[in-house]
């Protein structure tokens, strides 16, 4: 295997890991505050397949940032929509900031404790690729225009700061 397909398939083993994971986020928590919209369509999952668009994914492999197809919410399930909406909105980026968190202990503990192998360097090459594509994802779904999930968590931000006190 050349180095160039050692790198690829690293990328694209940490897109197919990064997608489900910012979506299955997103299912999680509408399921959690009361929409089961997500759940019973079969979004509530990490398998890849779940949440595959093959755009998407290419570009999350080849340029860092892609998407997958949206999670589908409906805000009436919510016992306050605006923020079930918006929590939900966030939960992605959150998901996806605690999974660059977790690969970074990973590749830490790889880094200081295991031996130097072909397996080694690749896990790390996944690790590390994981990491920079997750805080990625996070930061750009995190920019305050529509369709990002940014844009519903300034709509409620914006609506906190405009209404009326009681």
């Amino acid at each position: 295997m050349t180095p160039r397909m050692f790198y690829t398939l690293a990328r694209v083993l940490a897109a197919l890991t990064v997608i489900p994971f910012h979506e299955a986020g997103h299912a999680l928590a509408a399921w959690l505050l009361g929409d089961p919209t997500a759940k019973q369509q079969g979004r509530l999952s990490l398998n890849p397949f779940r949440h595959f668009d093959l755009l998407g994914t290419l570009c999350m492999v080849f340029a860092g940032v892609g998407w997958a197809k949206p999670v589908s919410t409906d805000p009436r399930n919510f016992k306050n929509p605006k923020w079930g909406m918006a929590l939900t909105a966030l939960a992605g980026p959150a998901a996806n900031l605690l999974l660059a968190y977790l690969g970074m202990v990973a590749w830490k503990i790889l880094y200081y404790w295991a031996p130097t192998t072909m397996i080694t360097i690749f896990a790390a090459r996944f690790l590390q690729y994981l990491v920079m594509m997750d805080v990625g994802l996070a930061v750009f779904n995190l920019i305050p225009i529509p369709p990002l999930d940014g844009s519903r968590i300034l709509l409620v931000v914006c609506l906190l700061y405009t209404s009326p006190s009681p």
